[in-house]
């Protein structure tokens, strides 16, 4: 099996927040990781086709897996960062040799 070809680079946020000095909290996101991925584009399936004419678009990122990547959960947001893209986690699952984590995410729904 050859090796995934990581030339994506993505960047990981966290959501957070802060208070606004006023008894209230800004909600918003902090970077927390940026790593390389291989992306493959989901294009089957009824629930894709149907996703992808809602103008949205379903993905699946392989990343090394560490310490870091470990702490990623589908609270947290991915941003390609070459094209500003975000997507919503979906799901994360290690690949049966545990190197790589593979994440389903899906862009163009409210993060």
């Amino acid at each position: 099996m050859p090796a995934p070809v990581l030339i994506e680079a993505i960047a990981f946020d966290a959501p957070t927040s802060t208070d606004n000095g006023q008894g209230g909290t800004i909600l918003g996101w902090v970077e927390r990781l940026c790593v390389r991925a291989e992306f493959r584009f989901l294009r089957g399936g009824e629930t894709v086709l149907q996703a992808r004419l809602a103008g949205q678009q379903t993905i699946v990122a392989k990343i090394r897996a560490s310490a870091a990547s470990r702490e990623i959960t589908p609270e947290w947001r991915m941003r390609d960062i070459r094209t500003s893209v975000v997507y919503n986690i979906r799901s994360i699952v290690p690949t049966d040799d545990r190197h790589y984590l593979e994440l389903t995410c899906q862009s163009g729904v409210a993060v």
